[in-house]
């Protein structure tokens, strides 16, 4: 009964924002990050090709995560990596300690001519259940919430209108609210995207039996 106690008591703090002055203080080096993608073979770092948008999602694990959007037409180059926190070029140990407020999250860098942002919103919502909190099945944490960091006013909107229409969809399949972190990505807390580890880039790619499973609802998303 104690270990249970405790085992309950550490997920509980994890589930639980860390207040911005008690997070990790981070450091001003950035993560490495590998010359080019393993899949597209794409440089991961800017400057892209004119005519480029950039989107952050985070939706749970961000190795599948990745995966799926990497495998979307129109999808130029995509990063796993930490945003939506506080502290400043974070490793992924100190952003599942729960001391940083960073959600995992993907960067997808994307020719709107092909996919449009209403497009890859349509798949955030449905390969994930934004009602879970700070969670996406057994993982469980604040680094595993659903959040989209948008970038301009646009963003912004389509976010916020298609969420609501998909929470109603939701409802009658008789599922709750959605809990879903909609900000800013550069007001938000850092303001920034920051790069995952190298081994964390595209790793179901170079791990294909890796595990980190799509929590679908099943219910359609219509962009």
């Amino acid at each position: 009964m104690a270990m249970f106690d405790q085992l309950s008591r550490m997920m509980s703090s994890r589930s639980a924002m860390v207040d911005e002055a008690a997070a990790l203080p981070g450091r001003a080096e950035p993560m490495p990050v590998p010359e080019r993608h393993v899949v597209t073979g794409a440089p991961m770092l800017p400057p892209y090709p004119e005519g480029m948008d950039t989107a952050v999602f985070g939706l749970g694990c961000f190795w599948g995560v990745e995966r799926e959007f990497w495998q979307t037409e129109g999808v130029h180059v995509t990063a796993s990596g930490y945003a939506g926190g506080f502290t400043p070029n974070p490793t992924y140990e100190e952003v599942c300690s729960g001391r940083t407020g960073h959600a995992e999250a993907v960067q997808v860098v994307f020719d709107p001519h092909v996919v449009t942002y209403r497009d890859l919103l349509r798949m955030f919502w449905e390969n994930h259940d934004p009602t879970q909190g700070m969670r996406q099945g057994n993982d469980v944490g604040t680094q595993y919430r659903s959040i989209i960091l948008t970038i301009g006013d646009e963003q912004a909107a389509a976010a916020a209108e298609t969420g609501a229409a998909f929470e109603k969809s939701l409802a009658e399949a008789g599922y709750g609210a959605v809990t879903t972190e909609v900000a800013p990505l550069e007001t938000t807390r850092a303001g920034h995207f920051y790069f995952a580890e190298p081994v964390h880039q595209q790793y179901l790619a170079k791990n294909p039996n890796g595990y980190c499973p799509v929590h679908s609802t099943g219910v359609r998303c219509s962009p």
